[in-house]
């Protein structure tokens, strides 16, 4: 994070996506498809970004060295845990 410049790196198996925005701003972000997408992400409070793209709102919690990621679409919900290495 540099300000309301952020950097965020996936990495799954071999794939590697690495996808850079602004709070606030209009952004394209690559998915784990590798369909590229525009999304407008927004901050709320210190630690909790959310986005919406192609019908789905995600959530990314951050809280110490734990990243939460909540993923919903229609009733259908994802949630992912993960720890910073």
């Amino acid at each position: 994070q540099d300000g309301k410049k952020f950097t965020s790196t996936v990495t799954t198996g071999s794939k590697v996506i690495k996808n850079e925005f602004t709070i606030g701003e209009e952004s394209e972000i690559e998915l784990m498809t590798g369909e590229k997408v525009k999304v407008v992400v927004q901050m709320e409070g210190n630690n909790k970004l959310i986005g919406e793209a192609k019908g789905i709102k995600t959530i990314v919690e951050l809280n110490g060295d734990t990243i939460t990621y909540t993923m919903t679409l229609g009733d259908i919900t994802l949630k992912r845990v993960s720890k910073r290495i």
